[in-house]
C-alpha cells in the first residue's frame, strides 16, 4: 500500500480484527453522509445511501488494492452510489442547515444574507457539467487533496 493514514486499520482488519471496520466507519461516516447529502438533497436519504456506501465498501473490502487510499477508494464509491440514487429519485432542492451555519460563521453575517449567498452558490455549482461540479465539491467542500480529487473524478 501507499502512505495510506488507514493502512494499520486495514492490516488489522484483514487480520481477523472485525472492530476495526467499525472504526473506519466511525471515521469517515459523517463526511460520507455529507458528501451524499450535497446529491441527494435529502437528509434520510443521504444517511440510507451513507449506509449503502458502508455496506458496499464491507463487500468489496478484499478488492481494495490500495493504489490510492483507502479514503479516496471510499469516496469514489460514495459518489457512485449517490449519482445512482439521484437517477433513480425526484428532484428535490431544500437547504441543507450545516452548509448555511457554514457560510454564515465563514462569512461572519446573519443566517439570512449567509442563506442567500448559499442559494447563489448552489445554483452556479447546479449548472456545473457533472464532472466539474465533482471536482469542485470534493475540494472546497471536503478538502480532498488534488490528487484525490483526480483518482475519485478519474
Amino acid at each position: 500500500m501507499n502512505a495510506d493514514a488507514d493502512a494499520d486499520v486495514l492490516a488489522r482488519y484483514r487480520e481477523g480484527d472485525a472492530s476495526a471496520f467499525d472504526e473506519l466507519v466511525k471515521k469517515y461516516g459523517p463526511f460520507i453522509q455529507r458528501l451524499c447529502l450535497r446529491y441527494v438533497k435529502d437528509e434520510e436519504d443521504a444517511k440510507d445511501v451513507a449506509q449503502r456506501v458502508f455496506v458496499r465498501a464491507f463487500e468489496k473490502l478484499d478488492s481494495f488494492r490500495g493504489a490510492s487510499s483507502f479514503r479516496t477508494w471510499l469516496y469514489r464509491i460514495a459518489v457512485n452510489m449517490a449519482l445512482n440514487h439521484v437517477r433513480g429519485a425526484p428532484p428535490i432542492d431544500p437547504l441543507p442547515s450545516e452548509d448555511v451555519a457554514a457560510f454564515t460563521s465563514s462569512l461572519r453575517t446573519s443566517r439570512l444574507v449567509a442563506a442567500e449567498v448559499w442559494r447563489k452558490v448552489s445554483a452556479r455549482l447546479e449548472q456545473l457539467p457533472p464532472k466539474q461540479r465533482l471536482v469542485v465539491e470534493l475540494r472546497v467542500f471536503h478538502d480532498l487533496s488534488f490528487k484525490e480529487v483526480a483518482a475519485i473524478a478519474d
